[in-house]
């Protein structure tokens, strides 16, 4: 039961099995556009609580192998229900994907996401202050770059969406590579597997630019990263890595490493507890200030 929670992409050479395609939910608003690139539109789906909304958002980066592929919102919506039964509002935000753009061209366009989010907040029902992220393993990579390059936005900017701000207030990673300068093709550490993903087709010193572990601040937003213990296509080093990174800048972080699972954190014995550790981690962060 657990696993119709797993994501129905084929995230990094795992398939979830997807539900068939129904009629399009009431509380589902797709295809909203954030931006353009060479003439198309970059999209997310605005997936909203049947009950009453909580005012925080979650935006979810759709992306495996740095690949963001567009699924019927349907059948992502089963993925979100423990957030949209705790009020929450998901966005499934899908960036430039590979092979045509690059990975710092993805991290762009979910930058520019989390501005227009926070620019048109009040028409998406959402708090503007309570923005949290997560993905898993390519996207939980890009979801680390969200919360370590944050800014403050360009005052100057002629397009109003880049005056807003792109930082998030929370973080939650699955399984995501946080040091590419082992998983670039030219990296001695390089496994075969990776020749999969044309994203990794970087020279190191740009795969060091697009790495979260050396982006790492103090202003960084606080971060829940899981791992799988016995994970051969991103090991565990990689938590370690960066929570060893976050422990010294003061970043608030908790890593949890799940020592019998692999590179599918939603396994029948894992399942439960990794869903409640990333609402706990929301609640904890995006919870509204007492009035």
């Amino acid at each position: 039961m657990l696993l119709r929670y797993a994501i129905v992409l084929v995230l990094v050479g795992i398939g979830f099995p997807a539900q068939a395609e129904e009629e399009l939910s009431p509380k589902i608003q797709p295809d909203v556009v954030y931006g353009h690139k060479d003439g198309l539109a970059m999209t997310f789906d605005v997936h909203r609580p049947e009950k009453e909304a909580n005012g925080a958002a979650i935006l979810f980066v759709v992306s495996g192998g740095w690949y963001s592929i567009w699924t019927p919102p349907e059948q992502l919506r089963p993925m979100f229900a423990p957030f949209l039964d705790q009020g929450y509002t998901v966005l499934a935000v899908r960036h430039g994907s590979s092979p045509r753009y690059k990975i710092p061209e993805a991290v762009d366009d979910l930058q520019r996401a989390v501005r227009y989010v926070r620019l048109n907040a009040e028409e998406l029902g959402v708090d503007a202050d309570r923005l949290g992220v997560m993905g898993m393993s390519a996207g939980g990579h890009l979801s680390l770059m969200l919360g370590t390059t944050g800014d403050d936005g360009d005052a100057k900017a002629t397009d109003p969406v880049g005056r807003e701000s792109s930082r998030v207030q929370a973080v939650v990673a699955l399984v995501p590579p946080t040091d590419l300068r082992v998983a670039v093709w030219e990296a001695p550490e390089s496994l075969p597997e990776y020749r999969r993903f044309p994203a990794l087709d970087m020279p190191l010193e740009e795969a060091g630019e697009q790495s979260p572990l050396t982006q790492v601040t103090a202003d960084d937003a606080p971060s829940l990263v899981m791992m799988g213990g016995k994970d051969d296509l991103v090991p565990p080093r990689h938590g370690e890595w960066i929570d060893a990174a976050f422990e010294k800048a003061g970043v608030e972080r908790r890593l949890v490493v799940l020592p019998d699972a692999g590179h599918n954190l939603f396994t029948p014995g894992n399942a439960g507890e990794v869903q409640g550790a990333m609402v706990e981690w929301f609640d904890k962060h995006l919870a509204a200030e007492p009035k």
